[in-house]
């Protein structure tokens, strides 16, 4: 009910003709900062030139099904978790361990190798619990920064560098931000400009060589080398056995073959390291407590808010009206706590999770059921956000509809409470483009045409998440600028490339399944419509545009200043992470495959034995 009465009291009218305005008015008056944005004019009132078409149909329709398969996890599973770990005991206990662990890192500044500092940085990220010690983190990166930096050339000290520990350094550096160039490498390679072969039985140094090498930015031909020369060797020494005495280095270098550091989501892979870090010989037992503690109190954290998610998916009776929309209540939320991995950040993993579920309906309605008479009186009413239009909508649209109005109105009523700023216009064009988009691929489907790889570029990276990006800005800053409000409304970068990738890994790894059932064409067919391309030629084009779009992104990443936070920023990165974690093998979104359930299991439901 509350939902629906802020359907009536949140009203927003056109106030200015500017591109995009950011509006505070005087104290004395007791008014609101209002956000607005032009395209939100467009479409908060109707427009002349829109459709009108009536939903009454006349004999049976013809609907297309995806056969989706039910979710492995039912509502009265998902509500009857229950943890420990919840339990006061394990927090005080996990605030000993993190003192303990302070004191080590301090330890290690006065009195370790820079090596074994910057190790001790990497296994807690890898571990999940970095975010504990930033402040020593950064004093360490710091200190190291200082001292060794411009060390780029083969000087005499540079000469004395071992590639692991140079690679460590560099990729450590740059991820925390830190100005590295490439050069650092030099001292690796030979006359020739190519990297040393007596490198290639180094393979603790390639391995590092590796995962650095995904940081390269455009024109960073030595990282673009570096990455070459890691794998092929990498994959000898693994192919070879020339590492099979060494089982944790052989699993972690298998592990990061197919799952690089750079372009994997967090929370999953501090589940799988902290089952290595046990095994290593130098291993910290007070580290590995703090690890599998801290990931278990998490874990239950993580449960409270997935019971609270359920009990509104129920509520809003979508799954009863929309019987042919994949049920991922478990999946979604997954994809909500590793865009939104800081742990304060709760309320906006449910409002995302929220987000995620109803353009999933959303994009289930346009791929799958509407016909293209309804898809179009969906288009128009969200072009028009009114609910006056709601009964030229069929029914299972209707309640759509009203769930998109009434999560936006939420959203937007808890931001004015918290910050005084009115951004409804904002939210409403969010899902108005979303939904544009989807409408622009049915359209292409039922015309059976093949856009052109430009066209659906151009439509596809709108369809690739970046609006859920806009709704985490929100959701994760305080307080809202302006300028940063601006570019995200004029597709910044920083969430106009991760969508783009998250887009074209989507297509990889769906393509099949959804040529199989007859749906729109992808951007692998688009490239071979356009060029002759064979489909092997076609999907090596595009793995090479999404590697080129990384290179683009990390540009973005690097860059030092922003007017973004960096918390915010790391929420984009880990759209397109998430993106290669479901889609590695495939479309595990909608095919639901059993070791997704057993990651999923591991991560939400199973707490690590201490």
């Amino acid at each position: 009910m509350a939902a629906m009465a802020m359907n009536l009291l949140i009203t927003c009218k056109p106030i200015s003709n500017g591109p995009c305005a950011f509006i505070k008015h005087s104290k004395a008056s007791n008014e609101f900062p209002v956000l607005y944005r032009n395209g939100a004019a467009r479409i908060s009132k109707p427009c002349s030139s829109l459709h009108t078409v009536s939903a009454e149909v006349e004999g049976p329709i013809a609907r297309r099904s995806a056969n989706f398969k039910p979710s492995f996890w039912d509502l009265a599973f998902i509500q009857s978790l229950s943890s420990e770990y919840k339990d006061d005991r394990y927090s005080k206990r996990a605030s000993e361990l993190k003192l303990q662990v302070g004191m080590l890192m301090e330890e290690a500044i006065l009195s370790k190798p820079v090596v074994e500092q910057l190790e001790l940085i990497d296994n807690l990220q890898r571990l999940g619990i970095s975010d504990h010690f930033e402040h020593q983190i950064k004093k360490i990166l710091h200190s190291i920064y200082q001292n060794k930096h411009e060390k780029t050339n083969c000087d005499d000290e540079a000469n004395e560098r071992d590639l692991y520990s140079t690679a460590l350094e560099f990729r450590l550096l740059r991820q925390h931000g830190f100005r590295v160039v490439q050069e650092i490498f030099n001292c690796f390679k030979d006359e020739k400009g190519e990297f040393k072969t007596s490198l290639a039985g180094d393979t603790k140094g390639l391995l590092e060589l590796y995962e650095s090498s995904f940081l390269l930015t455009e024109g960073e031909e030595t990282l673009d080398q570096a990455r070459e020369f890691a794998t092929i060797y990498l994959q000898r020494n693994l192919d070879e056995k020339l590492i099979f005495d060494d089982q944790n280095l052989s699993l972690l270098v298998r592990h990061a073959l197919r799952h690089p550091l750079h372009w994997s989501i967090s929370r999953t892979n501090a589940r799988w390291f902290i089952d290595r870090y046990e095994q290593k010989p130098d291993m910290d037992p007070v580290v590995l407590e703090l690890a599998k503690l801290d990931f278990n109190i998490v874990q239950s954290m993580h449960q409270e808010e997935l019971k609270s998610i359920s009990r509104w998916w129920k509520s809003t009776g979508l799954a009863e009206k929309l019987p042919f929309m994949r049920d991922r209540i478990v999946e979604s939320y997954l994809a909500a706590i590793e865009v939104l991995a800081p742990r304060e950040y709760g309320y906006a993993r449910t409002m995302m999770m929220r987000f995620f579920h109803l353009t999933t309906a959303v994009d289930d309605m346009f791929d799958i059921y509407g016909t293209p008479k309804e898809l179009q009186l969906f288009d128009d009413a969200m072009r028009r956000w009114d609910t006056e239009v709601i009964n030229q909508l069929p029914d299972y649209m209707q309640i759509c509809y009203l769930a998109i109005n009434n999560f936006v109105n939420e959203v937007a009523y808890n931001v004015l409470k918290e910050q005084g700023s009115i951004i409804i216009p904002y939210l409403r064009d969010s899902f108005v483009d979303i939904i544009s988009s989807y409408y622009q691929e049915a359209k292409w489907y039922h015309n059976g045409q093949t856009p052109s790889m430009e066209e659906y570029l151009e439509n596809g990276w709108r369809t690739g998440g970046y609006q859920g990006l806009q709704f985490i800005y929100f959701l994760t800053t305080n307080p809202i600028k302006e300028e940063a409000v601006q570019s995200l409304y004029e597709y910044h970068n920083i969430i106009r490339l991760p969508s783009l990738i998250a887009r074209l890994v989507d297509d990889i790894g769906t393509h099949s399944a959804e040529m199989e059932r007859g749906d729109v064409a992808k951007a692998i067919q688009c490239h071979m419509n356009e060029t002759g391309a064979s489909e092997k030629e076609s999907l090596n084009h595009i793995m090479s545009l999404i590697r080129q779009t990384w290179k683009k992104l990390n540009s973005e990443i690097f860059a030092g200043d922003s007017t973004f936070s960096r918390d915010f920023i790391t929420c984009c990165v880990n759209t397109c992470r998430l993106a290669h974690f479901l889609c590695q093998d495939g479309d595990c979104f909608g095919s639901q495959n059993f070791m997704i359930k057993d990651q999923i299991g591991s991560l939400l439901f199973k707490p690590i034995s201490i």
